[in-house]
């Protein structure tokens, strides 16, 4: 408590007697008197605050009644008697003990806080104080308005309502508590957001191949916060559906590709915020057409490959040697275009196999073969192919020797 008006000091008074100016003894003990302030104050009217002296020159008053106004004087007293009382010059007024005011911002408040237009705000902000501070509040420097703001104020809370929110009420909300010469404040940003509206404008910038470049500008109504994204949908002029093709894009410019030859479309695009979609569009004005391409297709003329050729062999005969009476084979392999003539030639003669049945000549796939059946001593020589066409001829020859048995040997020695 305070006791005033000068003096501030705790609901159990202080105070600090002196010696009596007229006592030429030591102080030995004192006593202190109050008397409820009104006019006449007679002797009768003072009462002893203090039941027992006291030697200490500091003392408590206490059980006063807040708003009380006191008249106090204190009497010294010694072996020689009372001294003459010291007063107060004031009247000293009894106050509640006082604590600074003081706002108790929840957390969630110390950043902004967002709400949907048409929702309800009902903001509980604690404070504490002695006396019961005084509150008040404003919006964006001015009073609250009562139509739209409701304030509801008790010992402990203030209470900030507002049954539908409105964009007009979003702005910075200040609450302000006083006691005395003291005052705390708290700001409260509260942001009223909704549905964006649709882009300002859009228009087609290109159609090349199978793809549309598109072009748009930001919205001119944002909802009253940011734009996070665009929604971009095509409708092919057949059909009249349409598709998304883009979502929570975030460029003003998009290049739509994968588009069908031959179809006509129009394209359509909403803005996102953190409410959702705008509930309107901006539509292209024009149409894009995929164009079909006209190919004027003109063949290569067709030129038949060359593929004549003289003969030329690919495997040429080898020189060799069998035993009598074991038949054996020669092999070459030859190409040429046209088909070329195969000829088998001994030592410079024609050999033909319809006269001499030994000889067994087989031409299949390029590969020639002259095969000699139980060749004797006599068969061995110098063996020609000879392969011919128009384009020309070519020879290929080996030697073959045709030994006799080891047996065959052996005998005549014996």
């Amino acid at each position: 408590m305070f006791l005033g008006p000068d003096k501030k000091v705790s609901r159990g008074n202080t105070f600090h007697p002196s010696t009596s100016p007229d006592s030429q003894s030591p102080l030995e003990m004192s006593f202190i008197e109050i008397c409820f302030v009104h006019f006449p104050v007679t002797a009768e009217d003072w009462k002893v605050a203090n039941e027992d002296l006291t030697v200490s020159c500091r003392y408590v008053i206490k059980n006063q009644t807040t708003g009380d106004r006191l008249l106090i004087r204190v009497v010294a007293v010694n072996p020689g008697g009372r001294s003459p009382p010291a007063t107060i010059a004031d009247p000293v007024l009894v106050k509640e003990v006082g604590a600074r005011p003081k706002v108790r911002l929840p957390r969630f408040l110390r950043q902004r806080y967002v709400k949907k237009v048409g929702e309800k705000i009902n903001l509980v902000i604690p404070y504490s104080g002695k006396p019961k501070p005084v509150v008040s509040w404003l919006k964006d420097g001015q009073p609250l308005d009562s139509k739209r703001a409701n304030i509801r104020t008790s010992d402990r809370d203030s209470i900030l309502f507002i049954r539908q929110a409105e964009r007009g009420d979003s702005g910075s909300y200040e609450m302000s508590v006083k006691v005395d010469d003291f005052e705390d404040k708290a700001a409260i940003i509260i942001q009223i957001i909704e549905l964006p509206g649709p882009p300002a404008s859009i228009k087609i910038v290109d159609v090349w191949g199978f793809n549309v470049a598109l072009e748009w500008t930001v919205p001119k109504d944002n909802g009253n916060t940011e734009i996070t994204g665009y929604t971009v949908q095509k409708a092919d002029k057949k059909t009249g559906d349409w598709f998304n093709i883009l979502e929570h894009y975030t460029r003003l410019n998009a290049t739509i590709s994968d588009l069908i030859m031959g179809n006509t479309y129009t394209f359509r695009i909403f803005a996102e915020n953190k409410c959702g979609l705008s509930e309107e569009c901006a539509v292209t004005k024009g149409e894009a057409t995929i164009v079909k391409e006209v190919i004027d297709y003109k063949p290569t003329p067709f030129v038949e490959h060359d593929f004549t050729e003289a003969p030329k062999f690919t495997t040429v005969l080898n020189d060799r040697s069998t035993t009598v009476g074991y038949s054996t084979k020669l092999l070459c392999s030859v190409r040429g275009c046209p088909k070329p003539k195969i000829m088998w030639m001994k030592n410079k003669m024609i050999l033909n196999n319809m006269d001499n049945p030994k000889y067994r000549m087989i031409s299949t796939g390029g590969i020639c073969t002259l095969e000699i059946r139980k060749p004797g001593p006599y068969d061995g020589g110098e063996y020609v192919c000879r392969a011919e066409n128009t384009l020309g001829k070519v020879d290929t020859g080996c030697k073959l020797e045709v030994k006799k048995p080891l047996h065959a040997d052996t005998d005549k020695d014996e």
